[in-house]
């Protein structure tokens, strides 16, 4: 009787021997394959047009240096992106927000960040953008985008940034 469970498991367990080395023989990797097909069919990048596509290629956002809203050389280089950007997709409205840094009153910064929204604005009319299509408003310190009261937080908070209001897809 013990010979007969010998065999028996012995019996068994060539047969998953067997089954093992047929399911390692070389053929098609149908994990990859299907990898590649979601691969295919999934966008490498934003989609053109969108907003995550105009932060990614054109930037949304330029600094200021304390208490000015004169647009560094890094600023006109992000509004002529900006610029390029907005001529590829005519039917795009933006909005332009100036912001300022915590320190100073309410009202000088709201007129601060108009006048940091209106220079981004005027750079990008003068690069051809339509006057129509951009739209102004200033937060002043109201939207900082880091609470703290640091340098660091300060020179981040002093911005204008871009974001799209209407595109024509």
């Amino acid at each position: 009787m013990a010979i007969k469970a010998v065999l028996k498991y012995a019996g068994a367990a060539g047969m998953l021997a067997l089954l093992a080395a047929c399911a390692s023989t070389a053929g098609p990797d149908v994990n990859a394959a299907s990898n590649d097909t979601t691969a295919a069919t999934q966008p490498a990048g934003p989609t053109p047009g969108s907003e995550a596509d105009f932060e990614q290629n054109a930037g949304h956002r330029v600094f200021f240096a304390y208490d000015q809203y004169t647009l560094t050389p890094q600023a006109q280089a992000t509004l002529a992106r900006q610029a390029a950007w907005l001529k590829q997709y005519p039917d795009t409205k933006i909005l332009i927000a100036g912001n300022c840094d915590e320190r100073g009153t309410r009202e000088y910064n709201l007129a601060l960040g108009a006048r940091r929204a209106e220079a981004a604005r005027a750079y990008l009319v003068n690069m051809g953008v339509d006057a129509s299509r951009i739209t102004t408003v200033s937060y002043g310190k109201e939207r900082p985008l880091d609470p703290r009261s640091t340098e660091e937080a300060w020179a981040v908070n002093r911005n204008a940034t871009t974001t799209l209001r209407t595109t024509g897809s």
